[in-house]
């Protein structure tokens, strides 16, 4: 159920060339839509005649002159509020076709999506989820329905779902683009295939930074590039398990090997950290700030939050003490594998990802391999506040 798709970028230049027309791409893109939805269930809501509208007025646009850096590229938006998310890239010249699954009423738990024909399944293992609660963007994206997918990261909503589909899920550090969540541990993020896509996602919601250029290379600059000549690669830590949880061995040692080759190839240095890495465990935290009303100005229980809050303290001391020796954190990004749609068991599949909602660090999945059971895993790179572009160079190097 994973078919071919090209990458945004390279869509993006042939429409803003002239060498094709954003109609045409969103047309093929609706087409595979409709012929494998039905059994992905990837997509609550599609909008072939507003998505074909706009993509005339993107080949209009780029007749007149105009330079948009995703001319015609089509694109999912998580949910039936990601429209607004989604604004930068539409200007970018990003043509949405449809919201993306996104998990239904009816369970407290969030590792899965509801389509409009179904649940969503995951395209390596139709009997596993794909994750969530980005659920359908990462199915869609995984499919090879549409290149970029939208996605927002509460608990490791893109980390996870972008894990368990083997593709990229970029987490923006928390604060640094808009969020409609009023607890600030949900920040914007996208799901792609090649990490250039990522890149142009990055460079368009960023905008207020000077524009990078294109080239053969997606990161900056081929000479800025971890593992190019010259240039001193970031250290990085490993944990499996932050300190407090006990993850799968699977999933560890995938995770593990991806950081190897990542090393082997100069994009990073393993650095030995004595002691290793210990958090408190984040869960019983964020369960307390993410209750109804925990806003910046409080509304749970007054002892649940001020436990919270000493997590929080005493986790961002920690974290700001391993960031000024180390550039980069590496773990697995779940503690166990894809589960079933009949629910995850007692285990959070969070318990890797949220402790960086909390502390509010960028953080990205990158394919780490396909685990016994053929479904993928994931390996999380944590960077500090504001270093996407490290984490997007890392992503480069996993090509």
């Amino acid at each position: 159920m994973r078919e071919p798709c090209r990458r945004a970028v390279d869509i993006a230049a042939d429409v803003g060339a002239g060498r094709g027309r954003a109609v045409d791409v969103v047309r093929e893109a609706l087409h595979r839509i409709e012929r494998v939805d039905p059994v992905l269930c990837a997509f609550a809501d599609v909008w072939p005649e507003r998505a074909l509208r706009r993509a005339a007025e993107v080949d209009a646009l780029v007749a007149a002159g105009a330079v948009l850096p995703l001319a015609g590229v089509p694109v999912g938006v998580k949910g039936g509020r990601g429209a607004r998310a989604a604004r930068p890239l539409v200007a970018a010249g990003c043509v949405p076709v449809g919201a993306t699954a996104v998990p239904g009423p009816g369970t407290p738990w969030q590792t899965w999506g509801l389509g409009r024909h179904g649940r969503t399944v995951n395209p390596w293992r139709r009997d596993r989820t794909p994750g969530g609660s980005s659920a359908g963007s990462a199915a869609a994206v995984a499919a090879g329905l549409v290149p970029l997918a939208t996605g927002s990261d509460g608990a490791g909503s893109v980390r996870i779902p972008a894990a368990w589909c083997g593709v990229i899920g970029l987490k923006t550090t928390n604060g640094v683009l808009p969020s409609p969540d009023p607890t600030g541990l949900a920040a914007p993020g996208v799901l792609v295939r090649h990490a250039a896509d990522a890149w142009a996602y990055w460079r368009v919601m960023n905008s207020g930074r000077p524009p990078r250029p294109s080239g053969p290379c997606p990161c900056p600059g081929p000479r800025s590039c971890p593992g190019a000549a010259g240039v001193v690669p970031p250290a990085a830590v490993w944990s499996p398990d932050l300190g407090f949880t006990e993850p799968d061995p699977e999933p560890v040692a995938l995770a593990r090997d991806a950081a190897d080759r990542l090393a082997r190839a100069g994009a990073l240095r393993l650095v030995r950290r004595d002691p290793p890495p210990r958090l408190l465990d984040p869960g019983p935290a964020w369960s307390a700030l993410r209750s109804r009303g925990a806003g910046p100005r409080g509304g749970a229980d007054a002892g649940a939050r001020g436990v919270a809050e000493h997590v929080r303290a005493v986790n961002d001391g920690r974290l700001a003490e391993l960031f000024r020796d180390a550039d980069l954190l590496l773990t697995p990004v779940t503690p166990h594998a894809a589960h079933g749609h009949e629910g995850p068991g007692e285990r959070y599949s969070t318990t890797l990802t949220w402790a960086f909602n909390i502390s509010g660090h960028p953080a990205i999945s990158v394919p780490a391999g396909v685990g016994s059971d053929g479904c993928p895993v994931g390996l999380q790179v944590v960077a500090r506040h504001g270093a996407e572009e490290t984490l997007l160079q890392i992503a480069c190097a996993c090509i």
